[in-house]
């Protein structure tokens, strides 16, 4: 059975790597200045003239590239936060972690001006530990003396907190320099702004650290996914586990959205996917969660961008008509 699985996985696997190398090359082709679809392959082996070099090179690669990483670390920091809170609605962008990452990072943009090469660098340590607090604000008003976490009283304080968190970043950018102003609004928006390969540098190392991580903390995801009695009957620190696998969802979700911004619903929507297809073993369904969050970001970017030119529609926009829906159902399948 378990053999099956894993022959099914890797089927899974290879058919969304295709889907994301063909969105890819979609996504490299169309666009305000468009490149022939003939003319992308000479053009990555450097045969391309110089507008399609730098359309390709300097536009379109970085930006998709973060598109998918992003993608990735907020479908498996949706995946973790599912599995801990034992809640199939947690995600980061709709129980406020993404927009505790953002007054971070409007905090530090608006008043801690930084020399421009270390401000990729330094923006998603910020929005961490500003998500971090944010998340631990969340996790002790959810939390019940007796009966631990409340899945809807889960929702309900991080909605409050994600809400509350957007009005402090409108009344800070309401008297900001018009400049700034415009960065938060497409930052609220989930506009992917981080569209050069410095901020492909400085997400990597997140992905590189905590990815292997997770997937070595597979089986005790399995664990608290089940009942807290359950998992401390096998063995299972739960409180650190948990605190543990809540640092990696929300280091995960910041980094991923102190690039691309306010981004909701790829954490949510990856995870139920990929164990529908899979099943609810952290282990077979996270790199299919993973893959299915870049792809979904991927797509969402690429109709954005081209849906009304040359400014296109923020990808966050389009992944929340997408991803309401989505979750309203789930919402009312939980009553």
């Amino acid at each position: 059975m378990i053999d099956q699985r894993i022959k099914k996985q890797r089927v899974i696997i290879i058919v969304l790597v295709s889907l994301l190398v063909l969105i890819a090359l979609l996504s490299l082709g169309i666009g305000y200045s468009s490149v022939s679809f003939d003319r992308i392959i000479p053009t990555i082996f450097g045969e391309g003239t110089f507008k399609e070099e730098f359309v390709l090179f300097s536009v379109r690669l970085p930006r998709i590239f973060i598109t998918i990483l992003a993608g990735m670390a907020l479908a498996l920091s949706g995946a973790i936060l599912q599995s801990i809170t034992r809640n199939d609605l947690a995600d980061p962008g709709i129980i406020g972690i993404n927009a505790g990452a953002g007054v971070g990072v409007a905090v530090f943009f608006l008043y801690f001006p930084i020399e421009a090469g270390n401000f990729v660098y330094i923006l998603p340590i910020v929005a961490f530990m500003s998500a971090l607090f944010i998340a631990a604000l969340i996790y002790i008003f959810s939390y019940t003396k007796g009966s631990g976490i409340q899945p809807i009283k889960l929702i309900l304080v991080g909605v409050g907190f994600s809400l509350a968190c957007s009005g402090a970043m409108v009344v800070m950018i309401s008297s900001a320099a018009d400049q700034k102003v415009d960065f938060i609004a497409k930052w609220l928006a989930g506009s992917i702004w981080g569209t050069d390969w410095p901020f492909i540098l400085a997400l990597v190392p997140w992905l590189v650290l905590l990815v292997p991580f997770i997937f070595y903390k597979a089986s005790k995801l399995d664990l608290l996914a089940f009942s807290e009695p359950v998992a401390v009957g096998v063995g299972v620190k739960v409180e650190k586990e948990r605190l543990l696998l809540l640092i990696a969802a929300v280091a995960l979700a910041a980094a991923a959205v102190s690039v691309t911004g306010g981004i909701s619903f790829i954490g949510l929507m990856a995870p139920h996917i990929a164990k529908s297809l899979i099943g609810p073993r952290n282990h077979l369904f996270i790199p299919i969660a993973m893959l299915m969050g870049g792809l979904l970001l991927l797509v969402a970017d690429t109709i954005g961008r081209n849906a009304v030119e040359p400014e296109g529609i923020a990808a966050g926009i389009v992944t929340a008509l997408i991803g309401a829906p989505y979750f309203i159902v789930l919402l009312l399948r939980k009553k």
